[in-house]
């Protein structure tokens, strides 16, 4: 089990440095793609889309008016960037890979039991997402 995105593993981590394109807007990792896309408008997107860090990106997308079905459609949208994710960094594509039938978990202390675990408990949804990405790629 790969229970931790950082270090060797950090290029799983939604904040790992790797570009995504969607829509002619480029953005610097899967998180400020991921908190962008929860915009209602052009100018919180692009407001978060240039935040420094992605830690900023995802307070800045704390901080706006969610679309509507944002519930309703975060988890395909988190596969569709992180699958873009793969299929465009092909290095990152190889080290997927090379995870073999790890169980992949997001571990974390920040008490995310929505995406990860935290102290044992969590639906670890970006696991299952990059597993999922990770056998379809293969």
């Amino acid at each position: 089990m790969i229970n931790s995105f950082r270090g060797k593993y950090y290029f799983l981590s939604n904040f790992y440095p790797s570009e995504i394109l969607i829509g002619g807007k480029k953005y610097t990792t899967v998180e400020h793609t991921y908190q962008a896309m929860k915009a209602v408008n052009g100018e919180d997107l692009a407001w978060i889309a240039c935040a420094a860090t992605p830690s900023e990106a995802k307070k800045r997308g704390n901080e706006i008016i969610c679309r509507e079905d944002w519930e309703n459609v975060k988890l395909p949208t988190m596969k569709a960037i992180i699958y873009l994710k793969f299929r465009t960094h092909l290095d990152l594509l190889k080290q997927l890979i090379a995870t073999g039938n790890e169980e992949l978990v997001e571990g974390n202390w920040w008490n995310d039991t929505f995406w990860g675990i935290c102290n044992g408990v969590g639906e670890n949804h970006l696991g299952k997402i990059l597993m999922e990405v990770r056998d379809s790629l293969k």
